[in-house]
C-alpha cells in the first residue's frame, strides 16, 4: 500500500500501511462540501479507505440531512452519524476499524474525543471549541499512535487549519468520478467543459443533474494540483542542477599511475 507521507506533506501527517481514513466532521456546524472534498481526495490518494465519521449527533438539528448531503459527495464511502455524548453508533465504528486507522480532520471535530472513546480511557488531548463557529485549538501538536483495544492502532494527527493537495490526481478522480464519466462522453477529448460544443458536462450542468459547484470545487483543486506538481519539478530541476554544478567545481582526481 502506498504511504500518505507524500500527499499529506503539507499536513506533516506521514504514515505507511494505513487502512483507513477516518475523516471527522462535526455535525454542530454546518457541512464544508469543498473541505470534505479535498480531505476525500488526500484519503483516496493514499490508497486507504476513506470512512466518513460525523460526530456531535447530539448537537445536530438534522442529522441524517447532513449524512445525505455528505452521501452526494462522496459515492461508495461509508458515512456514519455518532455522538460521544450518548455513545451512538460507537460501538459500530469500533467494528469498523481493522489494521491501522488515522484521524483526520479539522480543529473542533472532536477528533481526539473520539479517539479517546475508541481507546477506552483519555489519551489525547482535548480543548473546547468556539461557539461562534465551531472551531477548536489545536489540543494534538503531534501523531500518536495507539493501541486499539480490539486490535490494530489508531494515529491521531493535529487538527487541520489548511491542507494542500500534492501528487493526489488519482484521488480526485475519484472524488469526482461523475465529471470524468460525463467527460468521457465530450464531443472533444480536450474539453475544458466550458463553452466547447457538445460537452456532456454542461449538458449535465443545464439539466441539474450536476451541480455546477461541483465542476468549479473539481476545477479549484485540479489547478491546486498541478501547481504542487510544476513546485515539485521545479525544486527537483534545481537539486539536480545543483548537483551538476558541485560536481563541476569540484572535478573527482585522477587516479593515480
Amino acid at each position: 500500500m502506498r504511504t500518505l507521507a507524500r500527499a499529506w506533506a503539507a499536513t506533516a501527517c506521514a504514515a505507511s500501511a494505513v487502512d483507513t481514513v477516518v475523516i471527522a466532521l462535526s455535525l454542530a456546524t454546518p457541512l464544508d462540501a469543498a473541505k470534505l472534498e479535498r480531505l476525500l481526495a488526500l484519503a483516496w490518494e493514499s490508497g486507504a479507505q476513506p470512512l466518513i465519521v460525523l460526530t456531535k449527533a447530539d448537537l445536530a438539528a438534522d442529522p441524517e440531512g447532513v449524512q445525505a448531503e455528505a452521501g452526494a459527495l462522496a459515492p461508495g464511502v461509508d458515512i456514519l452519524v455518532t455522538s460521544v455524548a450518548t455513545g451512538h453508533n460507537i460501538d459500530v465504528l469500533a467494528a469498523m476499524m481493522h489494521g491501522t486507522t488515522v484521524l483526520l480532520g479539522p480543529s473542533g471535530a472532536g477528533k481526539s474525543t473520539l479517539g479517546n472513546t475508541l481507546l477506552g480511557e483519555e489519551l489525547l488531548a482535548t480543548g473546547t471549541v468556539r461557539e461562534q463557529d465551531g472551531k477548536g485549538r489545536h489540543t494534538t501538536v503531534r501523531r500518536e499512535l495507539l493501541p486499539l483495544p480490539g486490535g490494530g492502532v489508531l494515529i491521531d494527527t493535529p487538527g487541520l487549519r489548511g491542507i494542500s493537495l500534492h501528487d493526489a490526481a488519482d484521488g480526485l478522480e475519484q472524488v469526482f468520478a461523475e465529471i470524468e464519466e460525463l467527460a468521457a462522453y465530450c464531443r472533444f477529448g480536450d474539453c475544458s467543459h466550458d463553452t466547447e460544443p457538445g460537452c456532456a458536462v454542461q449538458a449535465a450542468i443545464q439539466a441539474g443533474e450536476l451541480p455546477e459547484r461541483r465542476l468549479h470545487s473539481y476545477r479549484k483543486l485540479q489547478r491546486e494540483n498541478a501547481w504542487a506538481a510544476s513546485r515539485t519539478d521545479a525544486r527537483l530541476r534545481e537539486e539536480r542542477d545543483n548537483q551538476k554544478k558541485a560536481i563541476t567545481s569540484h572535478p573527482a582526481p585522477c587516479p593515480a599511475g
